[in-house]
C-alpha cells in the first residue's frame, strides 16, 4: 500500500482530534442528565415513533448484543424507552417513551450547538466546511463504510 499524501494524515489527526472534543462534550451532556455516554448514544439512535430491533442499535453502538440489554435496563428502569416484542417473536424491538422523546430532543440540542470553534468560522468557511465533509461523507457510505 502506498504512503498517503501528508495533507491526508495532517487531515485524520485533525479529524481525529475534534472528535475527541465532541466526544467530551457528548460525555459532559450524559452526566449531566444521569446517563452514561452509551445510554445517550442509544437514545441518539432512536428516532420518535419508529421501533430499532436491539440487534440494530447493537450495531449502531459497535458492541455486543449483551451490552445493549445492560443499556436498555437501565434506559428502560428510567421510563425512557419501552422494550418490545416484534412482529418476529424472537426479536425484541425498542420505542422511546414520552419522556424519553422530550430528553433526546434536550440532548439532541445539547450535542448540535455548534462549539465555539465552528461559530468562530466565517459563515463562507462553515458552508465550504460542511460541503468537504457532506462530501467524505458520500464517499465513506459508496465505499460501504459508516
Amino acid at each position: 500500500m502506498p504512503k498517503p499524501p501528508k495533507e491526508a494524515i495532517d487531515v485524520t489527526a485533525l479529524l481525529t482530534d475534534l472528535l475527541h472534543a465532541q466526544k467530551r462534550s457528548l460525555h459532559a451532556a450524559a452526566r449531566e442528565h444521569g446517563l452514561s455516554p452509551q445510554q445517550t448514544a442509544a437514545l441518539w439512535h432512536l428516532e420518535p415513533g419508529l421501533k430499532l430491533p436491539m440487534s440494530a442499535l447493537a450495531e449502531l453502538l459497535m458492541c455486543d448484543a449483551s451490552n445493549v440489554t445492560g443499556i436498555v435496563d437501565k434506559l428502560e428502569a428510567r421510563d425512557l424507552v419501552r422494550r418490545e416484542q416484534g412482529d418476529d417473536r424472537r426479536v425484541k424491538v425498542l420505542t422511546l417513551t414520552k419522556a424519553g422523546d422530550a430528553l433526546r430532543e434536550t440532548l439532541r440540542a445539547t450535542l448540535l450547538a455548534p462549539p465555539p470553534w465552528i461559530l468562530g468560522l466565517s459563515r463562507d468557511d462553515q458552508r465550504a466546511l460542511r460541503d468537504i465533509l457532506q462530501r467524505a461523507e458520500a464517499l465513506m457510505r459508496a465505499a460501504g463504510g459508516g
